[in-house]
C-alpha cells in the first residue's frame, strides 16, 4: 500500500467523499485555530479535499493556497473556492510567499509513517516564526489500510518523532469524536503545533 494507491481512490470516488465532507461542522476546530492568526493571516489548506475549509477561510477574510494530492479533489475544490489549487505532494510542494498559518485537517494521516519527518520539515520551513499549524490523525500507533486507503495513526509519542528534527513544537493536543454523524465513536487526535 502507498501513497499512490490512496490518491487513485480519491480521485475514483471524488464526489462520494465530498458529499460526504463537504458539509460537516468545522466550527469547533476553527474556534481553537483562528484566533492565534493575525488578520488576513495566509494559511495553507494543506490536503483541501473538497475545499470546504478553504471556502471558509477566504469568506472570513484569509488569504489561502490550497494544494490536495488528487487531481479530482483539487479540480472540484478550485470550483467551490473560486481560484487554483495546486495537485501536489506535501513533498513537493513550495509556497512563493511565507505562510502565517498551515491546516492539515485529515489529510497527514495519508502519508506512510516513514516519509512524515521529511513531510513536517518541508512545510515547517515555509512557515513564519511563531506560525501555526493544525494537524490531525486518527489515534493510534500503528499504520493500516482500510478501503483502498493508507492511513498513519498518530498519538502525541509519535507525532514528537515525526516533528523532532524541525522547529516545531506541540502547543496544544485535544483528542474529539469524528465530527461526521454516525462516526462519533472514531477517535481524533487534533494538535496545534508552532514554530
Amino acid at each position: 500500500m502507498n501513497n499512490n494507491t490512496t490518491i487513485s481512490f480519491y480521485n475514483d470516488n471524488a464526489d462520494s467523499f465530498i458529499n460526504n465532507t463537504l458539509n460537516v461542522d468545522m466550527t469547533s476546530l476553527y474556534q481553537r485555530f483562528l484566533p492565534l492568526l493575525p488578520l488576513n493571516a495566509h494559511i495553507l489548506d494543506a490536503g483541501c479535499g473538497s475545499g470546504r475549509d478553504s471556502k471558509y477561510f477566504i469568506d472570513n477574510g484569509y488569504q489561502v493556497t490550497a494544494i490536495d494530492a488528487s487531481k479530482a479533489l483539487a479540480a472540484a475544490a478550485s470550483n467551490l473556492i473560486g481560484q487554483p489549487v495546486t495537485t501536489c505532494l506535501f513533498q513537493e510542494f513550495n509556497s512563493s510567499q511565507p505562510l502565517d498559518a498551515i491546516w492539515a485537517c485529515a489529510s497527514l494521516l495519508h502519508v506512510p509513517s516513514a516519509e512524515l519527518p521529511s513531510v513536517f520539515a518541508n512545510l515547517s520551513k515555509q512557515l513564519t516564526h511563531k506560525g501555526h499549524f493544525y494537524c490531525s490523525f486518527k489515534y493510534g500507533t500503528n499504520d493500516v489500510e482500510r478501503d483502498g486507503r493508507y492511513f498513519t495513526n498518530a498519538d502525541e509519542n509519535r507525532v514528537q518523532l515525526f516533528i523532532k528534527n524541525t522547529d516545531l513544537k506541540i502547543a496544544e493536543s485535544w483528542l474529539t469524536g469524528d465530527l461526521r454523524p454516525e462516526r462519533e465513536s472514531e477517535q481524533w487526535l487534533n494538535l496545534i503545533l508552532t514554530k
